[in-house]
């Protein structure tokens, strides 16, 4: 009976938040080394939080990743994976198997994932979505480098979106992008998703990974930071606690706040339901960023 008095009690708790955000559009970033887990009940749980924020009437849209895919495809196609400050560099025949895998393997596994479980999910080639220009790095001498065909993203192309959520389907969109050349590029997914919820005008971006949030010792897993205002940013990257993979994070989601979106949470993946955990329950998980 105990049991069901605390199940009760964990509905309740999610009440508010659920009469909150009813309407409500949140995009979902959905990345990191849990998404290739030998587990099935790991790579599902996201999809089935997915599902529970369409049947509460909240819009999911989806932005993944699959970066760790990429490089597999491209060892057995004889492509030796290369970065530039965690930058893939990406050559002609890298971005082949990068469109390939994003766009045409990984983007229709997560829109069946989500169905299996009785949502709507309709899956969109990122670069039928995301305009870009190319992205180019400044190297040691404070020069650009020229990392091939990798794009920032400059614009989304909404309708299509738009249309999905009208209907109850969730959106899950691959990182690519298409140049002003017509040149699909290769986009980091980060940045991806947090230009869909500004444009999308989302009340929330979560960035799910492989990591608990953002941590003040990267070796210490108890040194969470649970809350972060985004003045806070520029320190914490000059002090060095925001690197490398992290950095693209923290600034798209500083970008996110500051065009109007309410919170941006960065949360475990690995923790079933960090999702629903972050959004329904008065605690949370992970890292929030807020104005």
């Amino acid at each position: 009976m105990q049991d069901l008095i605390a199940k009760a009690a964990t509905l309740l708790e999610a009440l508010p938040y659920i009469q909150r955000f009813s309407g409500a559009t949140f995009v979902v970033k959905y990345g990191g080394s849990f998404m290739d887990s030998p587990d099935p009940a790991v790579r599902s749980s996201v999809a089935r939080d997915i599902v529970f924020l369409e049947a509460v009437e909240v819009n999911p849209v989806v932005v993944h990743g699959g970066g760790k895919a990429i490089s597999r495809a491209m060892e057995a196609a004889g492509l030796k994976p290369a970065f530039v400050q965690g930058h893939r560099v990406t050559d002609a025949a890298t971005v082949e198997v990068v469109d390939r895998v994003l766009s045409r393997e990984i983007n229709p596994e997560v829109v069946q994932a989500i169905r299996e479980f009785g949502g709507l999910a309709e899956g969109f080639a990122g670069a039928d979505i995301f305009t870009c220009r190319p992205f180019r790095p400044a190297g040691p001498d404070g020069e650009p480098v020229d990392i091939g065909f990798v794009g920032e993203v400059t614009g989304v192309k909404t309708a299509p979106l738009l249309g999905c959520i009208a209907r109850g389907i969730t959106p899950v969109i691959s990182p690519t992008a298409r140049g002003e050349d017509g040149q699909v590029y290769n986009c980091n997914a980060d940045v991806a998703a947090a230009q869909a919820a500004i444009a999308l005008k989302a009340s929330r971006l979560v960035f799910m990974s492989d990591v608990a949030g953002l941590l003040r010792d990267p070796q210490d897993p108890n040194s969470l930071i649970p809350h972060l205002d985004a003045s806070e940013a520029r320190s914490l990257k000059a002090a060095g606690v925001i690197d490398k993979g992290m950095i693209p994070k923290v600034d798209s989601a500083v970008a996110a706040v500051q065009a109007g979106i309410d919170k941006v949470s960065l949360v475990d993946g690995r923790v079933p339901h960090a999702v629903l955990l972050e959004i329904f329950t008065d605690a949370g998980v992970g890292t929030e960023v807020v104005p």
